[in-house]
């Protein structure tokens, strides 16, 4: 069973969300003070990191690594810049949309095959599904949020790769799973 034991403290789960605001801040040239800093053991270890950006509830962009390209709090720092600026299904942030931001990192937990679908628990597995030269992602909690069941969210990880409803049942479709800590 897949099972991820990672834990952050409060104060780098805070120490994350700051450093994100402070990118996109900085980007805008409206950074107070200097680029928030934290030592930790965690904060320095290669791990995948999600950050993802909601205005009033709805989806404002959303970029990540799923596995660590470095220590994590470079890695939170280059996806916030990227889920800010770079997700390609929205225009970049404006300054003006900083006050209604809500502010969510996913750490990443290792990405394994899954052996059984079945086994897949909505809301603490995501899922990650490939079948030639598509793939696609969902992170643990957009299940929950829309109310999906396990077979609605294998489905909708296939829509996300870009094939079918129904690829994870078919051979030669790889289905991987993780874990993730969210904040």
């Amino acid at each position: 069973m897949n099972t991820f034991e990672l834990i952050l403290t409060d104060e780098e789960k805070q120490f994350c969300k700051d450093l994100v605001v402070w990118v996109i801040r900085d980007h805008l040239g409206l950074a107070s003070g200097p680029k928030p800093a934290l030592e930790s053991r965690t904060l320095s270890e290669e791990l995948g990191a999600f950050v993802t950006l909601k205005r009033e509830g709805r989806l404002r962009g959303c970029i990540g690594n799923i596995v660590g390209k470095g220590p994590l709090a470079a890695t939170v720092e280059r996806m916030a810049g990227a889920a800010a600026f770079e997700d390609p299904r929205f225009s970049p942030l404006t300054a003006g949309e900083l006050d209604d931001l809500d502010i969510e990192v996913s750490v990443m937990g290792p990405l394994s095959p899954c052996p059984d679908p079945e086994l897949i628990e909505v809301g603490r597995h995501g899922l990650y599904i490939r079948k030639s030269v598509h793939s696609g992602l969902l992170l643990p909690q957009v299940a929950t949020e829309w109310g999906w069941d396990r077979e609605t969210f294998l489905d909708q990880t296939c829509v996300k790769a870009g094939l079918p409803k129904g690829t994870w049942r078919k051979p030669k479709t790889e289905i991987w799973w993780f874990e993730a800590v969210i904040f």
